[in-house]
């Protein structure tokens, strides 16, 4: 697909069927976090891919948003990896820069997704027993919308260029 058709096309999804994930495209997905840019090429991301039952239920407990979907990826980053200086890390946005990799490669996979930040950190570490340096940035349920998911009324609601940016 081309780029501006991703971009254009990706919305957040809050129905998923039960439909399995292809391995190789769930490895493209990975692939493309993989490929992603970090500050100093650190690589801090730590991927967790959850698909088992037991796993998404551990999901379930720590976040009202999987929406049924069938895989969930769990996007974290190594707070010792991380490049950092004084009082500053990137271990979130370099995390945040690979979970944007992947949602818009699965879109280009036809695989829909959305980013959801609303889950109880210290749960989900329990949960998953996530090391003290594993910090959880976000959660990318992964697999097809259902027949009646529809984008949210806002999401084509985009300021004018003229208001987000200046030339100096």
């Amino acid at each position: 697909m081309e780029f501006e058709k991703v971009i254009r096309k990706r919305f957040s999804v809050r129905k998923f069927k039960n439909d399995p994930i292809d391995n190789e495209l769930l490895n493209k997905i990975l692939e493309a976090g993989n490929l992603a840019p970090t500050a100093k090429n650190n690589q801090p991301q730590k991927i967790y891919v959850v698909q088992s039952k037991d796993g998404l239920d551990k999901i379930d407990k720590a976040s009202p948003c999987r929406y049924n979907a069938p895989v969930c990826l769990i996007v974290a980053s190594d707070k010792n990896l991380a490049w950092s200086k004084e009082n500053y890390s990137t271990y979130e946005m370099d995390a945040c820069i690979v979970a944007t990799h992947m949602m818009l490669e699965a879109t280009n996979l036809g695989v829909d997704n959305i980013w959801v930040e609303m889950f109880d950190k210290n749960l989900l570490k329990q949960e998953f027993n996530l090391g003290e340096n594993i910090e959880p940035i976000c959660l990318i349920p992964l697999g097809y919308k259902t027949d009646d998911c529809t984008p949210s009324p806002m999401h084509n609601k985009r300021k004018d260029l003229s208001e987000i940016v200046e030339y100096k």
